[in-house]
């Protein structure tokens, strides 16, 4: 049917701890490979964030999408809302947990009622589409190194292969201010 709506789509990767001291990933996508279980858990964290960043860069969003929160009986956000809206992909990831990142199409409605989001695309017109594809970039994980994120090229299972990371943002100089004499 022509004017019909496909349903949003939704990927979780998760960081699992286990009795031994050791973590492994898991992503809910069942083709993805995932490295060994590991002790190196700082490790396994970056390959998670740049394992998401690799379905974000993959994913274009789709502007004949139902929101997949609806889907989900709006179990992302407390607030009820109507989907309304043009489809969005939007990573949730909590930086206090750090151990579990969704990706998922979701409507601009729902989107800024689901705390710690990121919008990292947006659908466009089909005639549009076809011209531009989206493009996105995931935020590193808060307590990963600002060195440490790369852009994933390619392969899910592969971020040595990935190139370069662009320059890290600074955040400006602070200048103190003087000391109150007593």
């Amino acid at each position: 049917m022509p004017g019909s709506r496909v349903p949003g789509r939704t990927w979780t990767v998760r960081l699992t701890g286990h009795a031994d001291h050791s973590a492994s990933v898991t992503c809910s996508t069942e083709a993805c490979r995932m490295p060994p279980r590991s002790k190196d858990t700082a490790a396994l964290k970056r390959f998670a964030a740049e394992h998401v960043r690799a379905h974000a860069r993959l994913a274009t969003v789709r502007p004949d999408t139902a929101c997949a929160c609806r889907a989900a009986q709006c179990a992302l956000h407390e607030t009820r809302t109507q989907c309304t809206g043009s489809t969005l992909l939007v990573l949730v990831h909590n930086p206090a947990v750090g151990q579990v990142w969704t990706l998922t199409e979701i409507c601009q409605s729902c989107a800024p009622l689901i705390p710690h989001t990121a919008i990292l695309g947006r659908s466009q017109p089909q005639a549009q589409a076809r011209r531009a594809p989206v493009t996105a970039t995931v935020p590193a994980p808060a307590t990963a190194p600002a060195a440490a994120p790369l852009p994933v090229a390619g392969g899910f299972s592969s971020p040595q292969a990935a190139p370069e990371a662009p320059a890290a943002r600074r955040r400006p100089h602070r200048t103190a201010r003087p000391r109150r004499a007593s």
